[in-house]
């Protein structure tokens, strides 16, 4: 249902699901009163709700947003605090974090205010951030005696470089959303009051692109972290003449030549 609940969606605790417009679902991270601290249960239903919204053909698009002070503020340290070495090492929440980063169709993380350890690992993890002016990124575990474990040491120095990630990691100190956007970090940044139609906006010109290709594009910009560059060109090679059937294609190249806005069905 358009601007309300996703229709047939099962019922989460910790996350909502809606439809602001056709083809986009917004996953809402809703733990206001821990400032949407990444419990295990919140992991484990962002992933669940992402598998759910994945198998969705319907969605296009998805907007992954918390609250308005908070994206996400974190892991839940209180839950942690009880770990000892056995449950630190065999952690059960890594499978949550592999399927979000996995997540098929294009990812757009939506932050305002602060988005710390787990929380910044999440928005990483994410193929897009579109930042609200009071949006707040760090990676602090070094100040509790740990470190990233959610793929933050990782992500962060694929984006920005060792020497900055490094400095951010080892410090544990917060950077404003100026400064992200600088770094590359942020794909667009907004007021706070404007940042979620504009995400909005940019998803729904994004979902009514080729869901194949896009699939296919983001696959083969991930896979460039993991190839070196002869590899990855061939890999691109051959993901896009996987495409050159579809009938997807044949309708890009049929409005092109016919000078009209295409219609792509994902087939």
């Amino acid at each position: 249902m358009l601007g309300g609940a996703a229709a047939d969606m099962p019922n989460f605790e910790t996350v909502k699901i809606t439809q602001p417009v056709q083809g986009v679902a917004c996953l809402a991270m809703d733990r206001p009163a821990h400032r949407n601290a990444l419990s295990r249960q919140m992991l484990g239903e962002l992933a669940g709700a992402l598998q759910v919204l994945e198998a969705d053909r319907t969605v296009r698009c998805v907007l992954l947003t918390g609250g308005d002070k908070a994206f996400a503020s974190g892991a839940d340290l209180k839950e942690m605090a009880a770990f000892d070495y056995v449950a630190a090492i065999t952690d059960s929440r890594r499978p949550f974090w592999y399927s979000i980063r996995h997540f098929a169709k294009p990812l757009i993380a939506v932050v305002r205010g602060w988005a710390l350890g787990g929380g910044f690992e999440l928005a990483l993890s994410c193929d897009l951030i579109v930042a609200g002016s009071s949006a707040r990124f760090g990676l602090p575990e070094i100040n509790a005696g740990i470190m990233p474990a959610g793929g933050g040491t990782q992500l962060l120095t694929r984006a920005i470089g060792k020497s900055r990630a490094l400095q951010l990691i080892m410090t544990g100190d917060p950077i404003a959303a100026t400064e992200a956007q600088a770094l590359g970090l942020v794909a667009q940044m907004h007021p706070d009051e404007s940042a979620m139609s504009e995400a909005v906006a940019l998803a729904a010109r994004i979902a009514t692109k080729p869901p194949l290709a896009l699939r296919m594009a983001k696959e083969a910009v991930l896979h460039s972290f993991e190839m070196g560059l002869e590899s990855g060109i061939d890999y691109e090679f051959r993901a896009a003449r996987q495409l050159w059937p579809t009938k997807d294609k044949e309708e890009g190249f049929a409005a092109f030549l016919e000078r009209r806005t295409p219609d792509f069905g994902g087939r």
